[in-house]
């Protein structure tokens, strides 16, 4: 039976915390965000390409680059240190990084779902007098909903095990900033490999168990695209 030390529990905690915050923030900016690519926006490609930067660029790349964004030393770090708000060393700056790390996987998978419907279904629902808007949320939304929900539990698998960001904006700081991620680090730098497999196991459990329910979810994608693609 797993025994966790004190600091590894307060790691899993913390990760705990981080997944029920980021996951609806994931949903609502996957929303918006694919609105404006879709549908809102004459010119996306830029917004695009900002998506995606977290897919293409190393984790610890981006993490120095909001290091050095973020910072105290910068202009916008100092105005938003004066405001009470800090993402260096702080819990703010793990939601951050999990955030980033996530969201281009919620936001992609539910693009390429829209990108399946057929034009002509909008197009039908514009001349029907319903704006774009409208028809996003009441249309193609609830069509892609099995999709967006495959692209929340892929986000937040890849948030919770995210590391490099992490490592940058949150400082590793037993009990305060190390997740579970960090903490699965930490206990193989200091030779504690029990713990280390221990901890790797439920990470590998949750992250499976999302594999499953992505594939569930996708399963039900198919079927339903038979359904509106016969033949």
């Amino acid at each position: 039976m797993l025994t966790l030390s004190a600091e590894a529990a307060a790691a899993l905690w913390l990760s705990i915390r981080i997944a029920l915050i980021v996951t609806p923030a994931y949903a609502l900016a996957a929303v918006l965000l694919v609105y404006a690519l879709q549908f809102g926006l004459r010119h996306p490609g830029w917004l695009d390409a900002l998506v995606t930067v977290p897919l293409v660029f190393p984790p610890v790349v981006i993490g120095f680059g909001l290091l050095w964004l973020l910072g105290r030393e910068s202009p916008l770090g100092r105005a938003l240190h004066q405001t009470g708000i800090d993402f260096i060393f702080t819990f703010p700056g793990l939601l951050l990084a999990a955030f980033i790390a996530g969201l281009p996987l919620a936001v992609k998978t539910l693009q390429t779902a829209l990108q399946t419907q057929p034009r002509v279904w909008h197009e039908v629902a514009l001349t029907l007098g319903r704006g774009p808007r409208n028809v996003y949320l009441t249309l193609h939304l609830p069509i892609a909903l099995p999709a967006l929900l495959g692209g929340l539990l892929l986000a937040l698998a890849r948030g919770i095990g995210e590391v490099g960001i992490s490592l940058m904006l949150g400082g590793n700081i037993l009990g305060r900033t190390e997740t579970l991620s960090l903490a699965i680090f930490n206990t193989v730098t200091t030779g504690d490999y029990a713990q280390a497999a221990g901890l790797s196991a439920l990470l590998g459990a949750f992250s499976l168990l999302l594999f499953a329910a992505v594939r569930f979810l996708q399963n039900k994608e198919l079927a339903k695209h038979d359904v509106l693609h016969p033949g």
